[in-house]
């Protein structure tokens, strides 16, 4: 999978990859946790405010992406982190985290916290195989939504 930045010319295809992704664990616009209005917006919220947003490409065709949103000094908000079902089990997700992760510490963010919901089976297992700790569970209408973080290590130079 080669991973990029976001261009202009991905919104509707990530859009679309959301919308697929949160619609194969049931999730839907008005459960409390879906949303989607940050997309249009992708450049003033992620990229100019000190983040990044990154697609991942399989033969010319976004499957995967993941943005990373600074919230405090030196911490960073994992979002939007998405495989579309058809690729999902293939390791593209594991390669998309670490380029988040990777991508974070070269931003200079020690920390990276993310969430996502108790039926996100795949997500969860990502994150715990990946060094995330939980922090916090709440209840968000029918959905348990689990919050957590994973503090980063800067490369050490060689």
């Amino acid at each position: 999978m080669k991973i990029r930045r976001y261009r202009w010319s991905d919104l509707d295809t990530i859009l679309a990859l959301h919308q697929v992704c949160l619609a194969e664990v049931g999730l839907f616009p008005g459960d409390g946790v879906y949303y989607d209005d940050d997309f249009p917006l992708i450049h003033r919220i992620y990229i100019a405010a000190g983040g990044d947003f990154l697609v991942g490409e399989l033969d010319k065709r976004v499957v995967a992406m993941g943005g990373l949103k600074p919230v405090d000094p030196g911490v960073a908000e994992l979002c939007r982190l998405r495989v579309h079902p058809e690729f999902q089990r293939r390791g593209l997700g594991s390669a998309m985290l670490l380029a988040l992760e990777s991508r974070a510490v070269e931003l200079g963010f020690h920390s990276v916290r993310g969430d996502t919901t108790l039926n996100q089976h795949a997500a969860l297992t990502l994150y715990e195989r990946s060094g995330w700790r939980e922090i916090e569970r709440r209840q968000v209408g029918d959905l348990v939504v689990i919050y957590g973080e994973k503090r980063l290590r800067a490369p050490v130079p060689s």
